[in-house]
């Protein structure tokens, strides 16, 4: 095949299953990162070339100019991929310029920023009928008051640029127990210029979290889909899926097929959405707009959604797919799913016998795979090397 896949973000498990997914496949992999650090995702067997370019916030021009140069160079045109939020927000800024020389699904320049914007997203989902927990901007007039009577505590604080915010964090939300918190908290982000909204928190379990995975075409028409639920998270209940099962929730269909459609999406998008353990209502959560962490486990289970869109932007059309029934595969990050299980039995979340019946052998690991080990053993030297400067003070 002609066209080379362009992977930006090798440093982490998402990048490494888009080289899988397309290098199992035959296609010419391209793995683009910043630094070599925790580069594992260049170890795969199927990555077939591995650069170096400058950093996505720091020198995006220069990043800009690798990418247009290295693309001038090709007999065709790369598809190109971003591995992780700050790489579409890279794309999304230089929209027209990368699509010169790079095919991706998306055709609408800032639709790919509206939608991960959690404020300007509720309002789409407004827009097209979808329920949203309550949120409102903090930069709203009369922000505690309203916190006050239309959220109430505990609430919790979310960003509106996720990437940024863990990097300044180390957490995806702020959970919020009281008004004098709450202003602590805005003061803090306002100060440290990270957009943020409130909102209230749906009340139940991790396994009233799902997710509904789903590639949208050229027409904007769901050609592909399925859905899980998590049963475990990392930070627990406001974070990314350390254990999470491909279930078939058709609710989920009803609801995102018509919002994915009615916006105009094109490409591979993840719907997040939570259940309202008191009134049985489904709440659209956030919406990923890129490859999510248990793509791994998609394709096992029969959606391989990278190279869904590189036939498509190849045209080689892939027929229409979904998985409409329990495959009972699970999605396991073993390195976070260990942090989080701790933090389940301390809080008295989970039983030791509720993590012992939710085991099965039916795991798709995010870094292992018996016929590519050499990201998973390089990962796990990285943690094992960690450990020991912990444990000789030196980290």
């Amino acid at each position: 095949m002609k066209n080379k896949a362009v992977i930006l973000g090798c440093n982490y498990y998402v990048g490494l299953s888009i080289i899988r997914c397309l290098g199992r496949n035959g296609i010419h992999t391209v793995a683009v990162d910043y630094s070599e650090e925790s580069r594992y995702g260049a170890k795969s067997k199927y990555c077939k070339e591995k650069h170096i370019a400058p950093h996505y916030k720091e020198n995006q021009k220069g990043l800009l100019n690798f990418l247009i140069e290295y693309a001038k160079k090709q007999d065709a045109k790369p598809v190109l991929y971003p591995g992780a939020d700050p790489y579409v927000e890279f794309i999304d800024t230089y929209f027209h310029e990368l699509k010169e020389h790079y095919l991706f699904p998306m055709d609408k320049k800032g639709l790919w920023t509206e939608v991960m914007d959690k404020y300007t997203m509720s309002l789409l989902a407004n827009k097209f009928g979808v329920k949203v927990p309550e949120t409102i901007n903090s930069k709203e007039d009369n922000l505690i008051e309203r916190v006050r009577e239309e959220i109430k505590y505990p609430c919790i604080i979310k960003p509106m640029d996720s990437a940024s915010f863990v990097k300044a964090y180390r957490r995806k939300v702020f959970i919020v127990q009281s008004e004098e918190e709450l202003k602590e908290k805005v003061e803090m982000c306002h100060r440290d210029k990270h957009g943020i909204v409130i909102q209230r928190i749906i009340p139940g379990p991790e396994e009233n979290c799902y997710c509904y995975d789903a590639y949208l075409n050229q027409d904007s028409k769901v050609t592909h889909y399925t859905s899980a639920y998590k049963l475990r998270q990392w930070p627990n209940n406001f974070g990314a899926s350390t254990y999470a099962k491909q279930s078939w929730i058709p609710e989920l269909h009803q609801i995102c097929k018509p919002f994915l459609e009615g916006i105009g999406f094109k490409g591979f998008s993840e719907i997040e959405l939570k259940r309202d353990i008191n009134t049985g209502v489904i709440y659209l959560i956030e919406v990923n707009v890129r490859t999510i962490n248990f793509n791994q486990m998609l394709e096992k289970v029969g959606l391989n959604f990278p190279l869904i869109a590189y036939l498509e932007m190849t045209d080689k059309i892939p027929p229409n797919k979904s998985v409409e029934y329990e495959t009972g595969y699970v999605f396991h990050y073993m390195y976070e799913d260990l942090f989080a299980i701790k933090g389940y039995l301390k809080s008295g979340q989970m039983s030791l016998g509720k993590l012992l019946r939710d085991n099965t052998t039916k795991k798709v690991h995010s870094t292992w795979a018996w016929d590519d080990p050499m990201p998973g053993l390089y990962f796990m030297s990285t943690i094992g090397g960690k450990v020991v400067r912990r444990a000789l003070g030196k980290e």
